[in-house]
């Protein structure tokens, strides 16, 4: 299976406020990068946008080796999202997920992937990490201009 590797990271210029996405896709010598905005957002909420574009991209399946700095999106994925789905879609606290809608879309793509969900601190240096937050700032101006 072919290897990719994905940054994403999402953006708010207020939580909630503007708000952008972006992914660095890294296959082989190829490179691809992808960003967009949304007016009225929340940082989660981009956060989740950028790994569902990500995978959106992807052409057939893949062994994906995928970094964030969201915990939030890391931990949904490998620790929480069983237990959401096994509640129907609620908090250990019987309250319903927050972005519930986009959690079951990167669940269905997930899906069909095999994925390494790796945590990056952000804003540390780290090239991937620091292409896909210039993406997403983009995404925020290109929106907003």
């Amino acid at each position: 299976m072919s290897r990719v590797v994905i940054y994403t990271d999402g953006a708010c210029r207020g939580n909630p406020g503007p708000g952008g996405w972006g992914v660095w896709l890294q296959y082989g010598d190829h490179q691809k990068e992808l960003w967009g905005g949304e007016s009225e957002t929340t940082n989660n909420r981009m956060e989740l946008t950028a790994v569902i574009e990500g995978l959106l991209a992807l052409n057939r399946r893949c062994d994906v080796v995928l970094y964030t700095d969201s915990e939030y999106v890391r931990k949904g994925m490998t620790e929480w999202l069983s237990g959401w789905k096994a509640r129907g879609w609620r908090t250990a606290a019987r309250k319903p997920v927050k972005n519930s809608d986009l959690w079951q879309r990167l669940d269905e793509l997930a899906a069909g992937q095999t994925i390494d969900w790796r945590w990056v601190k952000g804003h540390s240096g780290d090239l991937g990490n620091d292409r896909a937050d210039a993406l997403a700032n983009r995404g925020i101006d290109e929106h907003t201009a």
